[in-house]
């Protein structure tokens, strides 16, 4: 049979952002995939080398702009680890509240383009609709949707506000997962696509670097949140699945959002009994780290992501580099994609939950 080499991408939203992978085919068989990436390349870690701290915290919400949240998170306790600052509990309380809510938007929107991916438009809508909630409470407290910028160095911008939305919130899903459940999780046509498909079995997501919701919905146990100090006092058992396709990686995105709102519940909880914000903040327009070289890392919606700065007792990084889940998702590619069908491919890559903007720094 010949063999054929064809583009699949860049589009965007088809693949997620701008990818292209490069796959040769057998028929509709895929023999090899090559991702070429580098369409969307914004210099977001050698842009630091000439802003201070303060200028580059606004722009690292950008790196996924769908969890800035826990970008800014990294950003902001690299810098308090360097200068040896300690935020207070309510400030861990709103910065865990804020994160996990963040965690829940970016499932939501996973699962309705993910659903799209696969022919089916309702879910997409429902999805939003639930998301919404969030971005507009994001919204009310941040002043913005999107690329929040609400963590500072020590602390947060402004004290947290109008926590019934919260509970609004949390009583919505409460109620709605399980129609995503009924709608999606054992719908015929959705286990003809995804039961059996983009296999990832647990050592070749460890040999591959998968960290986050992929590893552990190949039976991993390995959720950096455990060894978190921001989440020390919250309760909470990661999802683990043993499924390793991508109905599995679907399937613990769901219960992730159920366990994800069971932390954001012991945070209300906390704050609706705390009293004024009490904070460490400094002056941002000072700030230089000691020389030497930091590091950081939290469990982001789609794994592991970390910040390295190596510092000169400048008011600017020397250097600075992000870790990114994405960027090793889409590598994931040249090996699980291989020996499936064409038909098949969108599905599989949608099923990983890369987004591009973290990929292309």
């Amino acid at each position: 049979m010949t063999k054929l080499k064809l583009n699949l991408g860049p589009q965007h939203p088809s693949t997620h952002g701008v990818l292209r992978l490069i796959l040769e085919l057998e028929g509709e068989k895929i023999l090899s995939c090559e991702p070429d990436v580098g369409y969307l390349h914004r210099g977001m870690e050698k842009m630091a080398e000439r802003l201070s701290y303060v200028q580059y915290l606004p722009l690292v919400d950008r790196i996924d702009y769908l969890a800035g949240f826990f970008y800014s998170e990294l950003m902001c306790r690299t810098v308090e680890k360097a200068l040896n600052l300690e935020i207070s509990d309510k400030v861990r309380a709103i910065r865990v509240m804020m994160l996990e809510l963040n965690r829940i938007a970016s499932h939501l929107l996973w699962i309705g383009a993910f659903l799209m991916d696969l022919g089916a438009t309702s879910p997409f809508f429902y999805a939003f609709r639930e998301r919404e909630m969030i971005l507009k409470y994001f919204e009310k407290v941040t002043g913005q949707r999107m690329m929040n910028n609400y963590f500072v160095f020590g602390g947060v911008r402004r004290d947290i506000f109008d926590l019934e939305d919260v509970e609004n919130i949390l009583a919505t899903l409460e109620k709605k997962v399980p129609d995503y459940e009924k709608l999606i999780t054992e719908n015929p046509i959705f286990l003809q696509r995804t039961r059996g498909k983009g296999i990832l079995l647990k050592e070749v997501a460890l040999n591959s670097s998968i960290t986050g919701v992929n590893l552990r919905a190949s039976g991993f146990d390995l959720d950096f949140r455990k060894r978190d100090k921001l989440y020390c006092g919250f309760y909470f058992e990661p999802v683990v699945l043993e499924g390793t396709d991508a109905w599995s990686r679907y399937k613990a995105r769901v219960l992730e959002i159920i366990e994800s709102s069971n932390i954001v519940r012991q945070a209300l909880e906390y704050l609706k009994k705390e009293g004024e914000l009490n904070q460490s903040l400094i002056n941002p327009l000072n700030i230089k780290l000691p020389e030497g070289e930091y590091y950081s890392e939290i469990e982001a919606p789609r794994g592991l992501a970390s910040l390295y700065i190596k510092s000169t007792n400048e008011k600017t990084p020397y250097r600075l580099k992000w870790r990114t889940p994405s960027f090793y998702a889409v590598n994931l590619l040249r090996k699980i994609l291989v020996g499936e069908y064409l038909n098949d491919a969108i599905a599989i890559a949608g099923s990983l939950d890369i987004i591009l903007p973290e990929v292309d720094k």
